[in-house]
């Protein structure tokens, strides 16, 4: 619906001029730069490599995963995360129940969903993500996470969530939420998922959801302190 790409448009609004007013930005980047620093450079031995390795050790948990990529699996109660064939297969959703449709591709090659494709049977919410890099995700996890949330408090609601594989952006928003709306360390929320589903987000964007994460615990220490 229109509503929600205005909600979308307006709260990446706000979270990229938050990131640019926040004076902690440098300290909850430094995953995501040390991870893209890392690469760019070919540095193997500096004293902050542990925070790289950090990224490291969650594609070990990753690559612990035994499941075959299906198509479609629901990875939380009502949470569903698939690849572009099924998102675009109107008949499988409504026999699923699908009511919402989070699109982490929009607009990419290989994506046609929009509000328009879907028509009035589906709440259809886009993110123009790439799988690469360099694409800041980040600004999306809170909006995501949003519209989520929506979904599953509406009567019978139940959440699609895609990209083109079902593994990297579309995985990383529903980590995204668990970790916002159900206080999930990052790893714990890895290891839920893999039960699911086969899923392998990107490094950078593993290292943006070790920066969510970083803010998580400071937010706790910062109340008990309170």
């Amino acid at each position: 619906m229109l509503s929600e790409e205005l909600n979308l448009a307006a709260a990446v609004e706000r979270n990229q001029a938050e990131r640019h007013t926040r004076p902690s930005h440098t300290q909850t980047r430094s995953y995501a730069q040390r991870n893209r620093a890392e690469k760019v450079m070919g540095r193997s031995q500096s004293k902050k490599d542990k925070e790289y390795l950090s990224v490291k050790d969650l594609e070990k948990v990753l690559d612990s995963c035994k499941l075959h990529l299906n198509q479609i699996d629901e990875v939380w109660p009502n949470i569903y995360i698939s690849n572009v064939r099924i998102a675009q297969n109107r008949s499988t959703l409504q026999k699923l129940g699908i009511t919402h449709i989070l699109n982490a591709a929009h607009s990419k090659r290989g994506s046609i969903g929009d509000q328009k494709y879907y028509g009035n049977s589906f709440v259809y919410c886009g993110i123009p993500a790439e799988d690469s890099t360099h694409f800041d995700l980040d600004v999306y996890f809170r909006p995501a996470a949003d519209f989520i949330h929506r979904a599953l408090n509406t009567p019978d609601g139940k959440v699609l969530v895609h990209c083109i594989m079902g593994m990297s952006r579309s995985s990383s928003l529903v980590l995204a939420y668990l970790m916002l709306y159900h206080d999930m360390p990052l790893h714990t929320a890895i290891r839920r998922i893999i039960q699911k589903r086969a899923i392998y987000p990107n490094r950078n964007f593993l290292a943006l959801l070790l920066d969510l994460d970083l803010q998580r615990k400071r937010k706790h220490r910062a109340c008990v302190l309170l």
